[in-house]
């Protein structure tokens, strides 16, 4: 037999324990290595007795909110008439306990954390959640004209069942909505579990403290930012790629300007903003019913009516 069907031989076998075992030796140095460095200042860590929320929880909120607000479409079992009230009963009661401990958790891991006053998180957390279950049906009215938004303004939906079920920008705008509720209600780490949920599935980056009008329709959606002092009116349009953005900042800007300075545009009623455009600062405002074309810079304001769009590109052929 050959060297090299030996060898083929030898790898059927699997990893031959005496060779593993002389690896294997070498774990438990580099075991203390990695607590090392795990327990020391410098390095970021979180071992020890404070409270920590759950993002698998957190997920599980956002999946049971969608049953809610949108009735029969993702249930787990058929609904009808019949078992509707008991249906609807028994996921708004997981759903408010599941909110409760979640916003108790947080609220007390920055109590435990780093050493702030007591807020009796217990009676926020349930006040908070019973507020957030109270604002459901004005979050269903809210959704239905983003889906109504959405089919006005795709022609290739087919139908509004096609837009709740599929549309990445439904779903990012869904838990958006549901994430500035947390987040007005000064709601620690939830509101960007959420939006960062989002983002990873959908391409869709939507910080929870931006402020969004009705009927918003993200089109395709991948590679949409929206900063969190953005301001967005009532029937806007943008579609993939675009920015909402900050202007370039200094060093010291992240201590210094946080929860104190808008920092992202404003986009007023009926503004369409085509893919790739680039939008950013704070004093930066776009006038209602102006259309932004595809791969524009804007740092200064635009005035109402307005289309700004760049000169067309010459192509060279060779």
């Amino acid at each position: 037999m050959n060297s090299k069907s030996q060898n083929r031989k030898q790898c059927k076998m699997g990893i031959d324990p005496a060779q593993g075992s002389t690896y294997r030796e070498r774990l438990p140095d580099i075991i203390d290595d990695i607590l090392s460095g795990s327990t020391n200042d410098t390095n970021f860590n979180h071992i020890g007795e404070e409270p920590i929320p759950s993002t698998e929880a957190v997920i599980d909120i956002i999946a049971r909110f969608r049953e809610v607000l949108f009735p029969g479409y993702f249930s787990r079992e058929r609904i009808d008439a019949v078992n509707l009230k008991y249906s609807m009963g028994r996921c708004i009661s997981v759903l408010y306990n599941l909110l409760a401990e979640q916003i108790c958790l947080s609220f007390r891991h920055n109590c435990f954390r780093y050493h702030k006053d007591c807020v009796d998180c217990n009676e926020l957390g349930l006040k908070i959640a019973l507020s957030i279950i109270q604002s459901i049906p004005d979050l269903q009215m809210m959704l239905a004209h983003d889906v109504r938004a959405a089919y006005d303004g795709d022609p290739a939906a087919k139908s509004y069942d096609e837009i709740v079920f599929s549309y990445p920008g439904l779903f990012a705008i869904r838990v958006y909505r549901i994430a500035h509720l947390l987040y007005v209600n000064d709601v620690p780490f939830i509101p960007r579990i959420m939006a960062e949920h989002a983002h990873s599935i959908t391409g869709i980056d939507i910080h929870p403290g931006a402020k969004i009008g009705t009927h918003f329709f993200i089109d395709h959606g991948t590679g949409v930012v929206i900063g969190e002092t953005t301001v967005i009116g009532d029937r806007v349009r943008i579609y993939q790629g675009v920015t909402l953005g900050a202007l370039s900042l200094p060093a010291d800007a992240g201590e210094r300007m946080r929860d104190r300075v808008k920092r992202h545009p404003t986009i007023e009623d009926n503004v369409i903003i085509y893919s790739g455009a680039t939008i950013l600062g704070g004093d930066t405002v776009i006038g209602a019913n102006s259309i932004i074309g595809g791969n524009v810079w804007i740092t200064k304001s635009i005035p109402p009516d307005t289309k700004v769009i760049l000169e067309t590109p010459k192509l060279v052929y060779k």
